[in-house]
């Protein structure tokens, strides 16, 4: 695929250096500091991270980075990570990790605090970068390459990072709507269509949350505002929604509510991934279960194998008594 750069005052491409980082979406998928003007010996360079915001603005004005991309129909895997390395710092919080989630699989990962699985989500959506090296790659729906603009209508993120974002009075419609413009609420500078209205109504109607619709985000319950989140999320009609953590902070009449959501949504046929340390959010429609531990997987495969008082002692490392009733899973 054809690809325009800018040439700078010295004749070197805008990809390399520092805008190199700003990308939308590396080639490849791993961070190559300075590759295209020669220098084959840049230092690898930890995480980098980037705002949210800037992630999902659809433009890196500092970096003058032209990408013509006509949109074609996704095809390959949802997810297809090789031999990704990712630090946080000193501390390497992704290891050699490699992993395939096809379209339409319903997954859960699960693990301990700290074993990466935020990193890995961060990974998914470009808010951190892999060290390059050779065999390295992250595509998403077989591309290495996306326009934001496009990849936003096909994959949908419900982070806890989001809501605290909101740092001004925004209603639950407009943060619907703001689905849109992959910001937080509506600005200014937003031109808002009848047609997105009419899309957002949809979308709080779907979740059985109208009268959420003029109901400031300050004023709701932690459950409240998970549930305009992911209508957020739902505004493209993505292929799938990623779920980290959904279940922080929430009481349990949220949590079920919560949880009869997500299975509305798998059953419809979005493709869920369900990030949790609470086996209890894993809902029956997930049929495959992924273990990560110290940055990297320790187990991969069908439910009713993985999910066993033996494998979540060694995973959390206590022992544990487990119970299945109704197709969820509880530990204790």
């Amino acid at each position: 695929m054809a690809q325009s750069r800018n040439i700078d005052a010295h004749g070197e491409s805008v990809l390399s250096g520092k805008a190199r980082q700003q990308v939308l979406w590396i080639e490849e998928s791993v961070l190559r500091l300075d590759s295209e003007a020669g220098d084959s010996g840049a230092e690898q360079k930890p995480c980098k991270q980037a705002r949210q915001s800037d992630l999902f603005a659809g433009h890196y004005p500092k970096a003058n980075i032209q990408i013509p991309m006509q949109f074609q129909p996704a095809s390959g895997p949802l997810i297809e990570l090789c031999n990704v390395t990712v630090m946080r710092g000193a501390n390497v919080a992704l290891r050699n990790l490699s992993l395939t989630i096809g379209q339409g699989e319903h997954v859960a990962i699960l693990g301990p605090n700290g074993c990466g699985k935020s990193t890995l989500i961060k990974t998914i959506t470009r808010e951190c970068y892999p060290l390059a090296s050779e065999g390295s790659s992250v595509r998403i729906l077989g591309r290495s390459l996306w326009n934001v603009f496009d990849l936003r209508s096909m994959l949908g993120i419900v982070s806890n990072d989001l809501m605290t974002q909101c740092t001004r009075e925004i209603t639950g419609f407009d943060v619907v709507l703001s689905g849109f413009f992959s910001s937080i609420g509506i600005w200014p500078n937003h031109h808002v269509t009848d047609e997105m209205r009419t899309r957002a109504a949809e979308v709080l109607a779907l979740l059985e949350a109208p009268y959420l619709s003029e109901k400031p985000v300050d004023e709701m319950s932690s459950g409240e505002a998970r549930r305009v989140l992911i209508g957020r999320a739902l505004v493209h009609d993505p292929k799938a929604l990623l779920l980290d953590e959904p279940s922080t902070s929430l009481d349990l009449f949220a949590q079920h509510e919560l949880r009869e959501t997500v299975r509305k949504l798998a059953q419809s046929g979005i493709g869920i991934v369900l990030v949790t340390h609470h086996l209890s959010d894993i809902i029956p429609e997930i049929d495959r279960v992924i273990l990560m531990r110290g940055g990297q997987i320790v187990g991969d495969g069908p439910k009713a194998d993985l999910l066993t008082a033996r494998s979540l002692k060694d995973l959390f490392g206590i022992d544990v008594e487990l119970a299945q009733r109704g197709g969820y899973y509880h530990l204790w």
